[in-house]
């Protein structure tokens, strides 16, 4: 039961911690890139990959903005991880999906990759291309935020509570922060399923 308590208690800890100013700036980038008609990408690894999934039917379906993941094509990711290296599979995808000034990369991930340490290079390179295509760049991240928050344009950080748990509470409040987003006056366009029916009954 100890154990239990402390995962719950540290999860409120990290709600009351939450940076609100850097999540309004995250929907204002978004509704712009949306206005702008602009693609929003999500690169995730790991259980951060299935986020980035989740977040891409969210984003299209509630939002109406065009969103992609590379892990969802599991034929290209792996024939570009096999012929160009796990290290620029994101990147060689972001090129061969055009991305442009208009569009965003989103980026989930616990430690927001880190070169130097050789975790995550792959969001490394992405970002670097993205940066080079002055597209605009958001993250959900944990530990000093990595690669990512250096760069991002938004980036909500997950403050860390309780070092035995980095992970899931990280990759627990990227699903928190995402739904806050699409759920937002200013960027949700379609009424979910129950919302709807509770509106009809009432």
């Amino acid at each position: 039961m100890n154990f239990i308590k402390t995962f719950l208690c540290d999860a409120k800890s990290i709600i009351d911690k939450l940076d609100q100013k850097a999540i309004e700036k995250m929907i204002n980038l978004i509704a712009k890139i949306k206005a702008e008609r602009g693609r929003i990408f999500f690169l995730g690894v790991g259980g951060s990959a299935a986020n980035a999934s989740h977040a891409v039917n969210d984003f299209r379906k509630i939002v109406g903005i065009e969103a992609y993941a590379p892990t969802d094509n599991v034929s290209e990711l792996t024939a570009r991880i096999n012929d160009e290296g796990w290290d620029h599979c994101f990147s060689r995808w972001l090129e061969g999906s055009h991305l442009n000034s208009k569009d965003a990369i989103f980026v989930f991930s616990v430690g927001g990759g880190n070169e130097e340490k050789a975790i995550s290079v792959n969001l490394v390179r992405a970002l670097q291309y993205a940066k080079k295509q002055q597209a605009k760049i958001l993250g959900v991240v944990s530990r000093d935020g990595g690669y990512t928050a250096k760069v991002a344009d938004a980036c909500v950080i997950i403050p860390i509570i309780n070092e035995a748990t980095i992970t899931p509470h990280a990759e627990a409040f990227q699903g928190v922060v995402w739904h806050l987003l699409v759920s937002h006056p200013s960027l949700s366009q379609y009424v979910t399923k129950w919302e709807s029916v509770v509106t009809e009954k009432v």
